[in-house]
């Protein structure tokens, strides 16, 4: 099957020979081609360039983007969208004057969604789940990131990864499954924080191992979750059962869960609300990709990731939602980005190359996916007819997407 996409107005992210990310001042270059072609093969990128030089071709499908933007699809590399019913009262309650993590000293927070999943059956969590998945892809999502930890027990941690495992057989998005059987200890263990690793690292990860349920290890290293020792602890386990590491740090406080991640090679280290001028020393010359997540600032009215000062240190930068149903209930990439460039003060360029080829790069997917590269993913991203690509940041209540296409096909 052959789609033609022909008269696009620009073609974003163009890259002809892959890269994995880009970094610093690089991030503020976003290769693109006006009045472009694209072809689609088999749900691949196999040829692009100038309309002027569009070569002889029958495809079985043409698209006129006349007027229209083409990029490639938004990569969100941090999400918890497998969950159980909502917080909707802590909302409310955090609008009263109760913050976060007043919240969960009470019993509410992640263990409010830990009670809810352990009540609901699998089937039900798949089809709360499918309708968010299916809501982001519409949104322009092409790859995404999912993780466990509102099981906390072995049933519920094992229920969340079938049920992501279960997701990805059945829709044409890319998803990478991540174990975070550590992102807050179970109330029964309150007082016995060993206990909880021992069940993670004696009964949870040879499960998870031997059913090849997860891509990734995470773990809520955070003052009052888990501790820097803690979190070497659980991760050096995850690493012996193939599990690479991609650890929340840094969202209220900065207690070295960076450093930790980047000492066992860790893909992503993500929120970094709070960072040290030491956090952005030791991620510089690392293969460690950081990580913001705007939106989840934005719901809870807490800083932003200081996307200039990393940026100026030479630094990469991905964006992801954090889409869950306590900080971030909203997995729309689009918001995420404008949010980048509004908050961030990110230019439009850092944005898009941080929601894309960063994002796969945070993922580990960045050589199938994240820019428009002969033999990558046709995962794509047609906008209605806008003036440029600044319009997706600064129309930032619009649905300026049109069409969607994932592995070459319109996805309906």
């Amino acid at each position: 099957m052959t789609t033609l996409i022909i008269n696009i107005k620009e073609l974003l992210q163009v890259r002809d020979s892959s890269i994995l990310k880009v970094s610093g001042a690089e991030m503020a270059v976003l290769p693109t081609i006006k009045n472009a072609y694209l072809v689609l093969k088999n749900g691949l990128i196999s040829d692009f360039g100038s309309m002027e030089d569009l070569p002889n071709i029958n495809p079985e499908k043409c698209i006129d983007a006349d007027g229209k933007i083409v990029l490639p699809s938004w990569c969100d590399s941090h999400t918890h969208i497998v969950y159980a019913g909502n917080r909707e009262q802590e909302f409310v309650d955090r609008i009263n004057g109760l913050t976060y993590e007043e919240i969960a000293n009470r019993g509410g927070g992640i263990l409010n969604s830990a009670k809810k999943l352990n009540e609901t059956s699998e089937e039900e969590i798949y089809q709360q789940s499918k309708t968010r998945l299916e809501e982001v892809m519409h949104l322009g999502t092409g790859a995404v990131e999912i993780k466990s930890g509102y099981g906390l027990t072995v049933d519920g941690e094992l229920k969340m990864l079938r049920v992501i495992q279960r997701l990805a057989q059945n829709y044409p998005v890319t998803i990478k499954a991540t174990f975070l059987g550590a992102h807050a200890f179970p109330s029964e263990y309150a007082t016995n924080h060993k206990g909880y690793i021992d069940l993670i690292i004696n009964e949870m990860l040879p499960e998870i191992a031997e059913n090849k349920l997860a891509d990734f290890i995470d773990v809520f290293c955070e003052t009052g979750y888990f501790t820097v020792e803690e979190t070497q602890k659980i991760i050096e386990a995850g690493i012996k059962f193939g599990l690479k590491p991609k650890i929340h740090v840094n969202q209220f406080n900065s207690i070295g869960g960076i450093q930790t991640g980047i000492k066992h090679n860790a893909l992503s280290v993500d929120h970094l609300e709070v960072m040290k001028p030491e956090d952005i020393e030791a991620l510089k010359n690392t293969e460690t990709m950081p990580v913001a997540l705007p939106s989840c600032s934005y719901f809870l009215s807490i800083p932003y990731t200081p996307a200039r000062v990393m940026i100026a240190a030479g630094l990469p930068l991905a964006l992801a939602t954090d889409y869950n149903p306590g900080s971030t209930p909203s997995g729309n990439m689009n918001f995420v980005v404008a949010t980048a460039c509004i908050k961030m003060k990110m230019t439009p360029e850092e944005a898009i190359n941080a929601a894309t080829i960063n994002g796969a790069y945070a993922m580990g997917i960045s050589e199938t996916h994240g820019s428009i590269t002969i033999g990558k993913k046709a995962n794509l991203i047609i906008t209605k007819p806008i003036p440029s690509y600044y319009q997706i940041p600064y129309a930032f209540g619009s649905n300026l997407i049109e069409t969607v296409l994932l592995e070459g096909k319109i996805f309906a």
